[in-house]
C-alpha cells in the first residue's frame, strides 16, 4: 500500500466516517467450527492459506490454544500455563498469543509468546505486567499491547520487530493489525472520561478514530494488505455485530488521493452469523476471509469463518 492510499485511509478516518457512509449486508458464506469436545470455542486469528487459531474452553473448564491446518486440530499449550490462547499466525506458520501463569495476577497475568518451529519464545514489554501478542505477519512483526494493573487505562498499543518494542498508538488502546511493512495500524482505545469504544487507524504517529455510523461502540480487530478492517460494533440497543470496511477498489488500486473537498468512498458492512444473538469478528485474510466466534440462543460461543460470495462463485464455476 502506497503512501497516498495511507493518506487516504487517514483523510477518511477523520473525515469520511463522520459525515457519509454506504451500508451494505453483501452475501457471504458462513460456516460454524466447533472443537470436538469443546465447551467453546473462539477463532481468533487467519492467515493468507487459511490456516486459523485460537481457543477453546475443555468441560473441566481449563482454556487450551489450537491450530486448525489441513483439516487437523492441534492443541497448543503453553508449558505449566494455566491459560493459553493462540492470537495470531502469518502464512509462515509461526503463532503469536498470551498465556497465563498463575491466578489472581494484576492486569490478568497476561503474558506473551511466539511459537515458532515448534519452540516457544517469550514476547514481553519491558517493563511492564502485562503483554498481548495479537498478530504477526510474514515479515515476523508483532503487533499488540501492553498494560499494568488494569486491562484499559494503563494499556498501550506496541510493536515488536524482533528486536526493538515500541509504542504505535495512544493511552488506553490494543494494537491489533498492521499492514506488511508496518506502515498503518489498527485498533482501538478507550476514551476514559465516557467509557466509550472507538476504532483508530494509525500511521507515521497520526491516529485517526472511527465509528461504525449510529454505534454506542466500536473495536477494530485486524486490517489485511488490501486496507480492509474488521471489528466489532455495538448498537443502540446493545446488540453486539461484527463490520468489515472496504476502501474504494479504484482508489486502493491506483493509490490515488481525491480531488479537495472530495470524499473517497468506503464501504461498511456488517458481519453478522445467521441466527447468531452476536457476533465478534477477530481477523481477516489477504484473500478477505474472516475469522471470529459467535453467540447463538442458548448461550454457547462457537468459532466462524466466512468467506466472499464473489470468491466462491469463481471456486463453483471453475
Amino acid at each position: 500500500m502506497s503512501r497516498n492510499i495511507v493518506r487516504t485511509v487517514l483523510s477518511i478516518a477523520a473525515v469520511a466516517f463522520a459525515a457519509t457512509f454506504a451500508r451494505a449486508q453483501a452475501q457471504r458464506t458462513y460456516i460454524s467450527f466447533d472443537v470436538p469436545g469443546a465447551a467453546l470455542t473462539s477463532v481468533q486469528g487467519i492467515n493468507a492459506e487459511g490456516a486459523v487459531v485460537g481457543f477453546y474452553t475443555d468441560t473441566n473448564g481449563k482454556q487450551h490454544g489450537f491450530l486448525l491446518s489441513g483439516g487437523s486440530v492441534t492443541t497448543i499449550d503453553y508449558s505449566g500455563a494455566l491459560a493459553t490462547i493462540a492470537r495470531g499466525i502469518n502464512s509462515h506458520g509461526d503463532i503469536v498469543g498470551t498465556h497465563v501463569d498463575a491466578a489472581n495476577l494484576p492486569g490478568g497475568g497476561l503474558k506473551g509468546f511466539l511459537l515458532k518451529s515448534g519452540g516457544f519464545t517469550d514476547v514481553n514489554y519491558p517493563g511492564h505486567l502485562n503483554t498481548i501478542a495479537q498478530r504477526i505477519n510474514d515479515e515476523g512483526l508483532i503487533t499488540g499491547c501492553y498494560h499494568d494493573t488494569d486491562t484499559m487505562g494503563t494499556m498501550h498499543s506496541m510493536m515488536f520487530d524482533g528486536v526493538k518494542y515500541s509504542d504505535i498508538g495512544t493511552p488506553a488502546s490494543m494494537g491489533n493489525g498492521a499492514l506488511p511493512d508496518g506502515s498503518v495500524t489498527t485498533g482501538f482505545y478507550t476514551d476514559m472520561m465516557t467509557n466509550v469504544s472507538h476504532a483508530y487507524l494509525e500511521s507515521g504517529g497520526n491516529v485517526a478514530p472511527f465509528d461504525f455510523p449510529f454505534s454506542i461502540g466500536t473495536a477494530a480487530w485486524d486490517l489485511n494488505p488490501s486496507g480492509q478492517v474488521v471489528g466489532n460494533y455495538t448498537d443502540a440497543a446493545k446488540k453486539g455485530h461484527g463490520f468489515l470496511l472496504t476502501p474504494s477498489p479504484f482508489e486502493a488500486a491506483f493509490g490515488i488521493t481525491p480531488e479537495p473537498g472530495l470524499v473517497p468512498s468506503y464501504t461498511f458492512e456488517s458481519i453478522d452469523f445467521p441466527g447468531a444473538v452476536k457476533t465478534n469478528p477477530f481477523a481477516i485474510n489477504s484473500r478477505g476471509d474472516i475469522v471470529g466466534s459467535y453467540g447463538d440462543s442458548a448461550g454457547k460461543t462457537h468459532g466462524f469463518l466466512s468467506t466472499p460470495a464473489r470468491r466462491r462463485q469463481r471456486t463453483d464455476q471453475q
